[in-house]
């Protein structure tokens, strides 16, 4: 369907488009040379857009107009900035060729006044650039102004002073340049950089005629701690954020400083007097902090309030270190944090206060990591005696332990874990209920963790005891024997939150004492029965599942101690003691019937099993008793396996020992037959697989019967090709025939297959030196012609031939 209009109506449709386009185009050229007048006078208002009607058809052919045109004009104040950059310009180019051409001829005195002529154009420029708007230029030349009042402070000194100290001059000149700088900084509020830059020059003054003035260290400590006291001012109520960040910067920096001075020379004083200088500089700038994290927002606060505690103690304990012997000078610390923790423990003044607790929190934690050595010589000391068990009782405990941890200086850390316990334990019963500073949500948590650890240090207070004592060998199986006992007392009627670090305390001080008992054979015997005896009554008196069940695993490790103990005594061999360390197995799987699961049964029973594998272990070294042990463990699973909830496993993990028993006896007797070691697998193999088709019918018989027929077949196949004689081919293949008969008969597709394959490989290797015989005296034409009649046949059948094999995997397939 046409919808073009005739020739003649389209033509003047055109015209009166054309019009229209025209009328636009007036329209606009107007507007444009309107919008060029208002670019000139800004204030102007723009009238509504667009100020002339629009033709009807115009919305539909206009398009966007692109900003710009050749004939935009350049903004006013493009161009002013143009000619003060030009103008810039120009007076540089001037100076430098005045610099050039007369600054040789110059003496240091017109120099200076040269350079002081520029240095005062460059600090009234930025004035005038400001008022007109140009800001970053007022910047630049406010920085190059104050590197000249630099070079004027240098050239003062060379030409008014010049026999002068430099380094007391530049002190002078330092503090001078850095009031100037912040009058000139607050007197032009538009730049930014003078009043930074006269913080950076406020750092060197003080320093400077300490250092001209040969002053002590702990001069230069005062100087940096009374420049970071008014730079923490400036960075507190300092206007602007460059420069607080700048005065704190140079107040954590100048701080720090001091109070390292002051540290270094508080630990090497020798006497009380020399280090209270030090320490009253370390309480000075302990002050110092203090107050500014009174006034610091809150992780400031936390970062100065920690200062300002760790200070205290050190000004504080440097002075104590200096009365007490040099062991002990730790202990001095120490007690210093604690006083500090009682003032501001039963009130804590804000994030400051938090803050200086935690500076007593760490010196605790660092002098607990001091004496922490100690209680690991305790614990892993002993383990050199698992090389010479039953020497005899050494002298001391000492002796015991090896040459590991210097004892002599180590005296005070018993004291110190004790005092850090106490500490802990006040946390756990004054503290708040809830930590500071912690969500609601949070809850007592943190108590119970206090709590934890002060038994923890407690513990390990105690346990360092006697070595640090270097009391006798039996006393100190005595004390940490009774300290598995307290220890285990709290786990089983303590709260939750503290049963399982008391559980983890009492199993790591009787392995610390189980080892060290194996030094004496009384002392082993004892040892062992007592830890038996409290384990099995945790066990069995504990409300946690958690305790009971490691408290059960730790009775039966116990126990496994005793029997190897009591076998050892008995003048038995590793191999010959094996089958005594099956007790402890069997009394296990005795205590599974009443347990009945659960994770205490569980864990009783692994442990169990892992004395079965010491046994096997042990009795590894000679094939009879292996045998034995194998059979005895294979025992030990079939009872266990009587239980409806472990028979799977169990049934399957006898077997298993069973057969590796049969299997080690015979090769002990040397039986090399390999159906006197596969026959064993392969009948109950079969067993287990009629009645699993028993009971499910439509199982597969490979997975039924295959693993077991070929457990026998394979080995036998590869025995028999190897075989000289007639015997072992002969009664394979009576089998291997059999087999395939009743996979015939039954339709079991892996009786069928095995069978067959092994028959087929037996007749092949008996029947090969008669075939090689036979086609020896054959004519050398006769094979490929074979081979080509047989080629003619099949190709002849050959569809037949597809047919056929189709049936006979069908048939295959069919089979279960």
């Amino acid at each position: 369907m046409n919808h073009l209009p005739p020739p003649a109506e389209e033509l003047a449709l055109l015209d009166r488009e054309l019009v229209r386009l025209d009328a636009r185009r007036v329209q606009l050229l107007h507007r444009r040379t309107w919008l060029l007048g208002v670019l000139q006078q800004p204030a102007t208002p723009l009238p509504p857009f667009p100020a002339h009607p629009v033709p009807p058809a115009a919305g539909r052919y206009a398009a966007p107009l692109r900003p710009g045109g050749p004939g935009r004009a350049a903004a006013p104040r493009s161009a002013q900035n143009v000619l003060l950059s030009l103008g810039g310009l120009l007076l540089i180019i001037a100076a430098i060729a005045f610099t050039l051409v007369s600054w040789g001829a110059m003496g240091i005195g017109g120099r200076s006044a040269v350079l002081a002529a520029v240095t005062a154009g460059a600090l009234v420029a930025p004035a005038v650039l400001l008022k007109r708007g140009l800001s970053s230029t007022a910047e630049s030349l406010a920085a190059l102004a104050l590197v000249l009042t630099v070079l004027d402070a240098y050239a003062l000194h060379a030409v008014a002073a010049p026999d002068t100290d430099g380094l007391v001059f530049a002190a002078v000149a330092s503090g001078v340049l850095a009031v100037g700088w912040a009058g000139y900084g607050l007197a032009l509020r538009g730049l930014r950089l003078p009043l930074p830059a006269a913080v950076v020059a406020g750092q060197l003054p003080l320093v400077l005629w300490a250092w001209a003035a040969g002053a002590p260290t702990l001069v230069f400590g005062w100087a940096l701690l009374v420049t970071a006291a008014v730079d923490g001012a400036v960075a507190l109520w300092g206007k602007g954020l460059a420069v607080r960040v700048t005065a704190g910067t140079g107040a954590a920096v100048t701080g720090l400083v001091a109070l390292g001075l002051g540290l270094l020379k508080s630990v090497s004083a020798d006497g009380p007097l020399p280090a209270v200088w030090p320490g009253c500089l370390l309480l000075a700038g302990a002050g110092v902090a203090w107050a500014g994290a009174r006034w610091a927002q809150r992780e400031f606060a936390l970062a100065t309030g920690c200062l300002a505690g760790l200070a205290a103690v050190a000004a504080v304990g440097g002075v104590l270190r200096t009365a007490v012997p040099q062991d002990w000078s730790v202990v001095a610390y120490l007690v210093c944090a604690v006083v500090l923790l009682a003032a501001l423990g039963a009130r804590v003044p804000g994030h400051a206060g938090r803050g200086a607790l935690t500076a007593g929190g760490i010196v605790v934690a660092g002098a607990v990591l001091w004496a922490l050595p100690p209680v690991a010589a305790v614990l892993l000391g002993p383990m050199s005696l698992l090389t010479d068990v039953w020497s005899g009782a050494p002298d001391g405990i000492r002796e015991a332990m090896g040459a590991t941890v210097p004892w002599p200086g180590m005296a005070a850390s018993p004291v110190v874990l004790a005092v850090a316990a106490g500490v802990l334990g006040a946390a756990y019963r004054y503290g708040p209920a809830q930590a500071p500073g912690a969500p609601v949500a949070a809850g007592t948590g943190w108590r119970d963790g206090a709590a934890a650890g002060g038994l923890c240090l407690g513990w390990a207070a105690l346990l360092v005891v006697p070595a640090a004592l270097d009391a006798g060998y039996a006393s100190a199986v005595l004390v940490e024997t009774v300290l598995v006992a307290v220890v285990l007392a709290v786990a089983v009627r303590g709260p939750a939150g503290v049963a399982v670090t008391a559980l983890a305390c009492a199993v790591a001080g009787a392995a610390a004492v189980g080892v060290l008992s194996l030094a004496w054979e009384a002392a082993t015997y004892a040892v062992s029965g007592v830890l038996l005896a409290l384990f099995a009554g945790a066990a069995v008196r504990s409300r946690m599942t958690s305790v009971r069940a490691v408290s059960a695993c730790v009775a039966v490790l116990c126990g496994i101690v005793v029997t190897s103990a009591a076998a050892t005594s008995l003048g038995l061999a590793a191999h010959e003691g094996a089958p005594v360390l099956l007790v402890v197995p069997a009394v296990t799987v005795l205590l599974g019937f009443r347990l009945r699961g659960g994770p205490v049964g569980s864990a009783v029973e692994l442990t169990g099993a892992f004395g079965a594998v010491i046994a096997v272990a042990s009795s590894a070294s000679d094939a009879p008793f292996l045998a034995l042990v194998l059979a005895l463990c294979g025992v030990l699973a079939a009872g266990t396996a009587v239980r409806p909830e472990r028979r799977r496993i169990a049934g399957y993990l006898s077997a298993v020992l069973f057969v590796a028993a049969t299997w080690v006896r015979l090769g002990a007797s040397g039986v090399t037959v390999p159906e006197a070691y596969t026959l064993p697998v392969t009948v109950p193999a079969l067993v287990v697989g009629v009645l699993r088709r028993r009971r499910d019918p439509a199982a597969s018989s490979w997975t039924a019967y295959g693993p077991g027929l070929a457990a026998t077949l394979v080995p036998s196949l590869l025995a028999a090709w190897a075989d000289p004689y007639w015997v072992r081919p002969l009664l394979l293949g009576c089998a291997a025939l059999g087999i395939t008969l009743a996979g015939a008969r039954f339709r079991l597709q892996s009786l069928l297959l095995l069978g067959g394959t092994v028959l087929a490989l037996v007749a092949l290797h008996e029947l090969a030196p008669y075939v090689v015989q036979v086609a020896g005296t054959l004519p050398r034409w006769l094979p490929p012609a074979l081979a080509g009649v047989l080629l003619l046949v099949v190709g002849a059948t050959y569809e037949q031939r597809l047919r056929d094999a189709r049936r006979l995997r069908e048939a295959l397939g069919r089979m279960r």
